[in-house]
């Protein structure tokens, strides 16, 4: 069954579309995992584990995959004008981490993740870094039970390349799933860049202004469907391919809610783009958030008893 959001833009000219078509179309054949999963047990030695038959049987139990990419391409070909905005400052609260690199390189996690070769999203991030335009930031997963009237905590997210200057990550911001009676992902993601120097040279100027005013103020950091009744990833619908276009190509975010930045408040890098989406799905689908330069496939596996 097709899937589109209404009112979605969609970007690029029909070569380039088809291109993307050309690019999305393997992940059809992507296949679940074969063989048993690290730490698995046979039926045998099951039955012979009272600890195990004792355990009563876990509802609502999914495995949640998350594949976070980067398009290759230098961000001034990208189209956006958000380099005078600034998204809100991180929630300081959000104690629940999905992948968190410091700048020493050491990564935290609140989560069991699961390896990315037990992923059914493992062959649709191999091909797309294979294909030498997309650069995987994240292939991970975990299980848990999401009941309904689930409501998720966010789950923190800093990866990508150490942006020095800024002290953090290229790619920050938060993941947040709940269930009512559809699972529900809330995608919270800023991809950020150096300043460039003429930009440097102005925020220096603005300071140096503000300081001998007696006015300067310290800065902020910034960072911030329904079963196929099979294994297929369902990614040939329009969603997907209205997705992967507008990465393919660039393109302006409608109705972004941006706030106009003053200089006195200018984070100590650019953003390039972010991603602000909610979608609504079920088990079984893949679905694909995006921006022009970074995106999000997301795949819940029911797991049966």
């Amino acid at each position: 069954m097709p899937l589109r959001t209404p009112g979605k833009p969609l970007y690029g000219t029909p070569a380039l579309f088809l291109a993307a078509l050309l690019a999305l179309s393997p992940w059809v054949s992507a296949q679940e995992p074969s063989g048993p999963a690290a730490g698995a047990i046979s039926e045998e030695q099951r039955r012979d584990n009272p600890a195990s038959q004792a355990q009563p049987p876990r509802e609502d139990y999914y495995r949640a995959e998350f594949v976070i990419l980067e398009r290759i391409v230098d961000p001034a070909n990208v189209n956006e004008k958000m380099t005078s905005r600034i998204p809100e400052p991180p929630n300081p609260n959000i104690n629940e981490i999905l992948r968190a690199v410091d700048r020493n390189g050491t990564v935290e996690t609140t989560r069991q993740l699961v390896p990315r070769n037990q992923l059914h999203l493992q062959t649709a991030a191999n091909r797309l870094e294979n294909s030498g335009r997309f650069r995987i930031l994240l292939a991970t997963g975990w299980y848990q039970s999401f009941p309904p009237d689930f409501d998720g905590e966010p789950l923190r997210v800093a990866i990508g390349d150490w942006l020095a200057d800024a002290g953090h990550r290229e790619v920050e911001g938060h993941i947040t799933i709940d269930r009512q009676r559809y699972l529900h992902v809330d995608v919270h993601l800023n991809h950020w860049q150096p300043l460039s120097l003429q930009r440097t040279t102005l925020s220096q100027s603005s300071d140096e202004a503000a300081t001998a005013s007696g006015n300067n103020q310290p800065m902020d950091d910034g960072a911030g469907q329904e079963a196929t009744g099979n294994d297929q990833p369902a990614l040939e619908n329009d969603e997907a391919r209205d997705s992967l276009a507008s990465m393919a190509t660039g393109g302006d975010i409608a109705g972004a809610d941006q706030t106009q930045v003053s200089s006195a408040s200018q984070p100590k890098a650019e953003l390039i783009t972010w991603i602000r989406e909610t979608r609504r799905m079920r088990s079984e689908e893949v679905h694909f958030l995006d921006s022009p330069t970074i995106g999000v496939l997301v795949f819940f596996k029911k797991v049966e008893e």
